[in-house]
């Protein structure tokens, strides 16, 4: 079908607009497999469409949010089920012979002219009358009695065409009303009837079908019919005569015989606060329990709900089990009707958006729409067609400007789109929709503080409206639809719309209330992934809103970096790349910790010094700056600069003054000052992890008795504070010690580390984990390729202290083997690597290994005598000879 309005958009006569159609397969699969069901319960001897107690399966719900295609679908299947050529092919063969009448009814239509339910039904008897050509006498009668007393003295054809039901049987729909009135007259042989009043035939056919005359029972004996033509011809009376049409299209003859497919469109349009449009449509469905009704709308269908009790005459999960929306509590059979016979109208895929945008403009058999402007358009909708529609609108108004369009064109929202999403919801809900568009997720406590309101009320009802998606095992459970949430931030077209003024209140609100849940949970339980969860949401909320009340982030951020865990915190690239508020520095801050994980060392001294020097930290937080800049200093072997950063945090006196004192314990450690590293343990603690520091001084001693109880202690630490981070590096630790000592051991307690590590972004741990392997495996096959392959692992992840831990590992590993010349280029690339002074100790222990002497004095200052040191290196290596000697 063209596109017309597309198609007058353009001067070129070779332009094709097209309204394209995307797959929408999975959908009509549903479609098929209901109406299967549906057609072999009526067709079954036992189905009585009399029965007005025995649940109803007779409908399918296809519900989401304004633009996603359900119109669009609705118009597809309907065009599938007249004809096949109008059938993707995608979408195959149906297996049904029966024969069946689509009848699309757009209830926007409906409400709009005021006619509604009266609309509803001559659509469905005009479909009826150029399908059957013949008069559903029941019916037909009620209709026109109806007719004659709510209408007095207006033709019903005039009435047809003002209504705008005009067509090929319109006028066929008067001609067979008045062949009912014939056929009844004849029935009771009343021919003087046929021109009379219908309320006149009416009470004549009441009184035959009493009598139970049997030319009356035959024509029109449904056991309701008397009773419904004796009551007031009103809209009440209206809404229950489809019982008398469904009893009518039962008594057709097998070769006549149809079912009505009904598609009711736009259903959200029928709502108001008293439901009376959508009492009179729930009686269509049921009262035709032969004919299938397929319904499009904003929102599920909530007649399975039994708190509608009263508002409609059906309702709970025994009258509708397929729109329940859980389980029902008793079984059902297994001959049941099967559940779920409502669905969500999800986005396009990217794949199908761009078929979409390809298919929907050419020129020539060529998409007009470029691939790079496909990718933008597909990127900015978030899969919703009515955004892609309202995109090709802009392409086409940008090439009649004569400007040749861009991805860039296309990098906006639509107001058209808000339009459409706000004019179903409340003032409460409108203004519930632009404080949540603030948050990636909410619950409803989250989203009532945001909008200053002091009842959930509002934010439920917005919750169960299909702009917002649930996810039950989410930390905050609702998503606002991201292409509605794009166009509410940019929204400045509105009537309601916010002023920047309202964007920063309601941003403020929202950074407390994620203060609040945080604080409140810790008190009772802390929850990491809370924690990170709000860190996310808070950073981005005071950075994109310049907010200068930071206060429970800084709190949050001490707690974020205190146990080494490094969730990524995935902020969105802001729009300034140089902070220029506090609420910038500390995003920066904190992504520059974390990512220092998986970026190289130097960038993550850049990032930190750039940061710095904005002024811009709070003063808790310069001095995490300052803490974390001297950490990676280490790790790139610059000691001078980390000894100076690490000072500076200790002489502070602040929260990290403990961990840079236990940093200087460590440089003291690194530069060969065993004496001065172990007088500062006593005073660390648990805040300057006092078991770690003192584990890694016995280790580098050949201690491992000594080393193993250090890090144990420090594990037990730190798994009664639920310290994961510290834990996972406790264990490694143990692992390396006993990895030279205790190969077999050292294989099950790596094991462990390494399950540890899962989850945790400890990128410099998990190459020493790497590193402990080769220890372990040292005198055996594959230890230098391996080897190999970690120095580029290290050279990459910019932790260039961890090579002289590899080299150590080959050097052990050659003096096991005895292979002096291997280990003789060894110690001299440990020579070079620890030429700065710092590790030096490892040539020292390299050269004790394999019993060599040193070749001049030694600045290593050990914790004990150096022939002991010598001593229990030298075993180590003895040890390992005889363990694999055993093994062979």
């Amino acid at each position: 079908m063209a596109d017309l309005r597309a198609l007058f958009s353009s001067n070129n006569p070779a332009f094709d607009a097209a309204e394209a159609f995307t797959d929408r397969q999975h959908q009509w699969a549903l479609v098929a497999a209901a109406l299967e069901e549906h057609l072999r319960r009526t067709s079954a001897p036992a189905f009585d469409v009399e029965d007005l107690e025995a649940p109803r399966t007779n409908v399918i719900v296809f519900h989401g949010v304004g633009g996603v295609g359900k119109s669009t679908l609705l118009r597809k299947i309907e065009a599938a089920l007249t004809a096949a050529e109008h059938r993707p092919d995608q979408w195959g063969a149906p297996t049904w012979t029966q024969q069946l009448l689509p009848i699309r009814v757009d209830l926007a239509r409906s409400a709009s002219t005021g006619s509604d339910f009266e609309r509803v039904i001559l659509t469905i008897r005009l479909a009826l009358a150029g399908a059957l050509g013949r008069t559903l006498p029941s019916f037909d009668v009620a209709l026109r009695h109806y007719w004659e007393h709510v209408h007095p003295g207006e033709p019903l054809d005039e009435y047809v065409r003002r209504a705008g039901l005009t067509g090929r049987f319109a006028e066929m729909l008067p001609q067979q009303l008045q062949a009912g009135v014939g056929e009844v007259a004849a029935a009771l042989q009343l021919p003087g009837l046929v021109g009379s009043a219908a309320g006149q035939l009416t009470s004549a056919l009441v009184s035959a079908l009493r009598e139970r005359q049997a030319r009356a029972q035959a024509l029109a004996g449904a056991t309701r019919t008397a009773a419904l033509l004796e009551a007031t011809p009103d809209l009440e009376a209206l809404s229950y005569y489809p019982h008398l049409l469904a009893w009518d299209l039962n008594q057709l003859p097998a070769k006549k015989r149809l079912t009505p497919v009904v598609l009711l469109d736009t259903f959200e349009d029928t709502g108001d606060r008293h439901r009376d449009f959508e009492r009179l449509l729930q009686r269509l469905v049921w009262l035709m329990p032969n004919a299938f009704f397929v319904i499009g709308g904003r929102s599920r269908l909530p007649w399975a709900d039994p708190a509608l009790h009263g508002q409609l005459d059906w309702t709970g999960p025994a009258a509708w089990p397929g729109l329940a929306t859980s389980a029902a509590a008793v079984p059902q059979p297994r001959a049941a009707a099967p559940a779920g016979r409502q669905h969500l109208i999800g986005d396009l895929s990217p794949e199908d958006c761009d078929v979409h945008l390809a298919r929907r403009l050419t020129l020539d058999g060529q998409p007009l729409i470029d691939a790079d402007i496909r990718a933008a358009i597909t990127a900015r909708s978030h899969g919703l067609p009515l955004h892609l529609d309202l995109a090709v609108s802009r392409f086409l108004e940008i090439r009649r400007t004569g400007h040749i369009p861009t991805p860039a064109d296309f990098d906006c929202t639509f107001p058209a789109l808000l339009a459409r999403t706000l004019s179903d919801l409340t003032p409460d809900e409108r203004h519930l929709l632009r404080s949540v568009a603030l948050l990636d997720a909410f619950d409803l406590d989250l989203a009532t503080q945001t909008a200053g309101l002091t009842h959930q009320a509002p934010a439920r009802r917005l919750t169960e409206r299909p702009l917002v998606t649930e996810n039950p095992y989410a930390l905050w459970p609702y998503h606002l639809h991201r292409a509605i949430r794009s166009a509410v931030r940019d929204d400045d077209h509105s009537d309601d719309h916010w002023t920047n003024a309202d964007w920063h209140r309601a941003a403020t609100r929202a950074l407390a209330a994620l203060g609040d849940q945080w604080t409140n949970a810790a008190a009772l339980a802390p929850s990491r992934m809370l924690l990170v969860a709000c860190l996310r949401q808070g950073l981005c909320l005071a950075r994109d809103h310049r907010l200068t009340g930071l206060g429970w982030l800084i709190e949050a951020a001490f707690v974020y970096t205190d146990d080494s865990v490094w969730e990524p915190l995935a902020l969105p690239t802001p729009t300034d790349p140089v902070p220029d508020t506090p609420a910038d520095a500390v995003a920066e801050l904190l992504t520059a910790i974390a990512r220092r994980q998986r970026e190289h060392r130097q960038r993550t001294t850049d990032r930190l010094t750039a940061v710095l020097d904005t002024g811009l930290l709070p003063a808790e937080l310069t001095e995490m700056g300052l803490y974390y800049r001297a950490k990676a200093h280490k790790d790139l072997s610059q000691n001078d600069a980390a000894r100076a950063g690490m000072q500076q945090v200790a002489e502070t006196g602040g929260r990290l003054a403990p961990k840079a004192r236990r940093g200087l314990a460590n440089l003291a450690r690194l530069a060969g000052d065993f004496p001065t590293a172990l007088a500062a343990v006593p005073a660390l603690g648990w805040k300057g992890r006092h078991h770690r520091v003192l584990g890694d001084i016995h280790w580098s001693h050949a201690d491992t008795a000594q080393a193993i109880n250090a890090f144990e202690a420090g594990r037990a630490e730190a798994e009664q504070r639920g310290a994961a981070g510290e834990r996972v590096m406790m264990q490694v630790r143990l692992a390396l010690a006993l990895s030279f000592a205790d190969p077999a051991r050292a294989d099950d307690e790596l094991a462990l580390a390494l399950q540890l590590l899962e989850g945790l972004d400890q990128r410099s741990n998990t190459l020493l984990a790497q590193v402990v392997a080769l220890i372990k495996d040292a005198g055996t096959d594959g230890v230098l390729d391996r080897a190999r392959s970690l120095h580029a692992d290290i050279e990459a992840a910019g932790l260039p202290f961890l090579h002289r831990f590899v080299e150590l590992a080959l050097a052990f590993h050659h003096a096991v083997r005895g292979e002096d010349q291997d280990l003789a280029a060894t110690i001299s690339r440990l020579r070079e690597l620890t030429a700065t002074g710092d590790f030096a100790y490892f040539t020292d222990i390299a050269h004790f290994m394999a019993a060599l002497p040193l070749p001049e004095p030694s600045t290593t200052r050990w914790a004990k005598s150096e022939d002991d040191v010598r001593s229990a290196w030298r075993g180590m290596v003895q040890a390992r000879q005889e363990h694999l000697l055993a093994g062979n």
